[in-house]
């Protein structure tokens, strides 16, 4: 072991941890280049990637060169000393082994795996390997939530002192869902506790805490998360700031570029197991272009959510839902925030959003059992958006937040540079490729750059002439030429004759209690 000081260096390396060592350091380590050190600092210790620079030059000997990932983990100054040593040969390594011989792991095995990854001793390859391990042998039930509570018991947890904590969460795969910023007001003004934690962006124009960030401060602590539900009853928070189940972000790290999520369900269910998190409705959208395709496979989802839910003690209801094209008529994080102001405030009437949101809204109501009945938890959820209190509570939240809570739909600001997509035949709009609407998005900007995004002027089952406008697109100058680009390339709307048979917004309410027989 050896003693350093630490020298921050200021660079980005994303999420890996990353340290430099002279090369009279490393040798006395008996370390080479990309193999592994542990660095301690107190009681607390991450594992780093080891690059190596010659003596004398940047990094001296006695002096250890620190990115901006570790920086951040174990909040480190210039010129502190870290005890530093070689990486031990891990254990963990043996069990991803076992799974890739197709073996069933236990609590354990899947602990000391989860810890490993979260104190950055895996390596990126050994992660890959596990993530394929459970894309090629499947994921059982009874793994799914060791994983779920390995992956809290290796981080933080929001504790409440609440017998019922709500939440809500969609499966994703529908450009334009800002669902949960009308959800959480509205069961935030009925009194319950809804700590409401959100993604950025992985392939999308904007996650919700994208759009959220629009109007207020989305990177809390979790001391600040729970002094602003315990003031407001509610939160939209980014997940990524606040130490929740930090594994799950790092196999996700693994999962995106390949294309596949066999942790899926415990990287789900781990997030609302660490808020606390008692009665949880899930949505899952069902299209042609969703993760779920069609009313099938999404009860066999909800039933391996459920039987994970039960050994959380976790309370599940299931609203299955349209994923056929966007949900409302913006796509992007400036223009949605924009268009839930708007609802909030009942300047736009917004049919397929308002839905949505109020029959999910029910769904917690019913859940909870604050309200019995659907038909009266769905009564109670309007009256609190056409009153005004969910407007209100949803300022309240932007204001404990950190935001503007006098912000106007009209003061948001959105690309300066439109760009319209015409009809080019008169007929009904009878297909809308949400992945093409998706990257439409991106190549505008979105959403590192909040302006960016789609406006849609028509829908499915709207009768369109010659040269109508279907959308118009929100960018900045530098980016028209990649739009403009792509516009041309792809047919983002299909015009038909006829007029197509419309799907619901809400296809499908799930129930334990009512569906016995998919169980």
């Amino acid at each position: 072991m050896l003693k350093l000081k630490a020298k921050l260096l200021g660079i980005d390396a994303f999420v890996e941890t990353v340290a430099v060592l002279s090369d009279e350091d490393a040798k006395k380590l008996g370390v080479h280049p990309l193999e592994r050190i542990v660095i301690r600092k107190g009681n607390e210790e991450v594992a780093a990637i080891v690059n190596v620079c010659k003596s004398n030059r940047r990094i001296k000997p006695g002096e250890i060169g620190i990115y901006q990932e570790l920086e951040k983990l174990l909040k480190l100054k210039n010129g502190e000393i870290l005890e530093v040593s070689r990486r031990e040969e891990l254990v963990s390594k043996i069990f991803i082994r076992k799974k890739l011989d197709g073996k069933e792991l236990s609590y354990e095995e899947i602990y000391r795996i989860i810890d490993d990854t979260v104190k950055r001793k895996l390596s990126t390859l050994s992660l890959s390997a596990l993530v394929i391990a459970y894309y090629v042998h499947g994921m059982s039930v009874k793994e799914a939530v060791y994983f779920s509570k390995a992956m809290v018991e290796t981080g933080k947890r929001l504790e409440l002192d609440e017998r019922t904590v709500a939440d809500k969460h969609s499966l994703g795969g529908i450009p334009g869902d800002k669902t949960s910023m009308l959800v959480v007001p509205i069961i935030a003004s009925l009194g319950l506790k809804i700590p409401k934690t959100s993604s950025r962006a992985i392939t999308d124009p904007a996650g919700t805490a994208d759009r959220v960030e629009v109007l207020m401060p989305v990177s809390l602590g979790l001391d600040k998360m729970k002094k602003v539900v315990e003031a407001t009853n509610g939160c939209l928070v980014w997940g990524g700031s606040l130490g929740l189940a930090p594994a799950d972000d790092l196999i996700i790290n693994i999962e995106r570029p390949l294309s596949i999520d066999p942790f899926l369900l415990p990287s789900i269910m781990a997030k609302k197991y660490a808020v606390g998190a008692t009665h949880v409705v899930l949505d899952l959208p069902v299209g042609p272009e969703a993760k779920l395709k069609d009313l099938e496979e999404a009860k066999k989802r909800f039933k391996q959510f459920w039987e994970i839910g039960k050994e959380l003690k976790i309370k599940l209801d299931c609203v299955v839902t349209n994923a056929y094209q966007p949900l409302g008529t913006t796509v992007g994080p400036a223009i949605e925030a924009k268009e839930v102001l708007e609802v909030l405030m009942r300047e736009k009437e917004v049919k397929d959003l308002e839905e949505k949101a109020l029959i999910i809204s029910a769904a917690i109501l019913r859940l909870t059992k604050v309200v019995k009945s659907f038909k009266k938890a769905y009564k109670t959820a309007k009256e609190v958006l056409e009153t005004g209190d969910a407007e209100k509570k949803f300022r309240e939240i932007i204001h404990a937040q950190g935001g503007n809570p006098r912000i106007k739909p009209e003061k948001i600001k959105l690309g300066n540079v439109r760009i319209p997509y015409k009809a080019e035949k008169e007929g009904y709009v009878s297909v809308i490729h949400n992945s093409k609407i998706v990257r439409i998005g991106r190549i505008a900007g979105a959403p590192f750059d909040k302006g960016a995004g789609l406006k849609l002027y028509k829908k499915l089952g709207d009768y369109v002439e010659k040269g109508d406008v279907l959308f118009e697109v929100f960018t900045t100058k530098p980016k028209v030429k990649d739009v403009i680009k792509f516009l041309r390339m792809f047919e983002v709307y299909e015009i038909s004759d006829k007029k197509p048979k419309l799907k619901p917004t809400v296809l499908k309410i799930l129930r334990r209690s009512r569906w016995r027989k998919l169980f």
